[in-house]
């Protein structure tokens, strides 16, 4: 991870007075969209950089020690060995940029990661997730357990009540808190994008979190109607860019829910790298939230090697 982002005080005043300008913003996604991207060779490199940037996500109601055991385990070895070895990056150390998982279920990866002596860390979403909407006092106790449980990574959600109704000193005040809940954790916040109205809401709302002390913040839980979309990533990563000319660090993005295809994770390094810059095109500060994605890009890594399609049940269960 990044050096961690203490905050700043909130400056309401220059919160108050942004317009974003819709139209704008919706040309620019409808331009990104129509670039090329890479092919061949330069495809597998963007590929297997996407990997190292993975949050590998189950937050299923019917996870187990079992199958969050099985994912710990994939993210250690995302990409068949065998695939690698073919294109010599076998001893190149690439796996996955964390594992995330509900609270109760920190306790399994952490142990599963332990057992195979990685030092990946474990995400763990809290405070209310996805709804946020449950007592303040249990939301911080649920950033410590899950901190005590030995998680690295916290992902917040706000309360989008705050947001939507402009009280945007009592959201500071509640993210302050769950940034010092998290202690030594970095923290990722999730503006939950598709409950927040307007462009201008979201760009409020990403510098509220990150003058409050996000080191990450988060399109969506992926439990939403509308998830990470190209034109409200364009809204967050300007305010990631002014963020850092205002104060001089560098703020992590994570886009999650409806990731699938390779394809996509091309669009999304595209966009990072031409919105923020080289220095975004790692995992101290670019994350992308999925839980199918991996599949998808090992069967494009297959192609490339082998020049067939595999089928699904012949890659390793993402």
């Amino acid at each position: 991870m990044s050096a961690r982002n203490p905050g700043t005080v909130l400056d309401l005043k220059k919160i108050c007075k942004v317009r974003v300008n819709p139209q704008s913003v919706l040309k620019r996604a409808q331009r990104i969209q129509g670039q090329k991207t890479p092919k061949k060779q330069w495809q597998t490199a963007w590929l297997l950089n996407a990997v190292t940037c993975i949050d590998l996500t189950t937050l299923a109601g019917d996870d187990t020690p079992s199958n969050v055991h099985r994912l710990s385990m994939k993210a250690i070895q995302p990409v068949r060995y065998d695939l690698l070895k073919k294109i010599d990056m076998h001893d190149k150390g690439i796996t996955t940029a964390a594992v995330c998982v509900y609270p109760s279920r920190v306790a399994d990866a952490v142990k599963s990661l332990k057992a195979a002596n990685s030092t990946l860390p474990v995400a763990s979403v809290a405070t209310g997730f996805p709804a946020g909407q449950t007592p303040l006092e249990t939301r911080l106790q649920e950033v410590r357990m899950a901190v005590a449980d030995g998680a690295a990574e916290i992902d917040i959600v706000i309360n989008r009540t705050l947001a939507l109704t402009g009280q945007w000193e009592a959201m500071y005040d509640e993210i302050r808190q769950f940034r010092e809940a998290c202690g030594d954790a970095h923290m990722k916040t999730i503006l939950a994008i598709g409950e927040l109205g307007t462009f201008t809401n979201v760009y409020k709302a990403s510098m509220v979190a990150m003058m409050a002390g996000s080191d990450f913040i988060k399109t969506s839980t992926g439990k939403e109607a509308v998830n990470a979309t190209y034109p409200v990533a364009i809204v967050m990563m300007r305010a990631i860019r002014d963020y850092f000319l205002y104060t001089g660090y560098k703020v992590g993005f994570k886009p999650a829910g409806g990731i699938r295809t390779a394809q996509e994770s091309l669009v999304w390094l595209n966009l990072v790298k031409e919105e923020l810059g080289n220095d975004w095109l790692c995992p101290h500060l670019f994350r992308l939230g999925a839980s199918s994605l991996l599949a998808d890009i090992e069967r494009q890594i297959y192609h490339q090697v082998t020049g067939q399609y595999a089928a699904y049940h012949e890659m390793p269960m993402a």
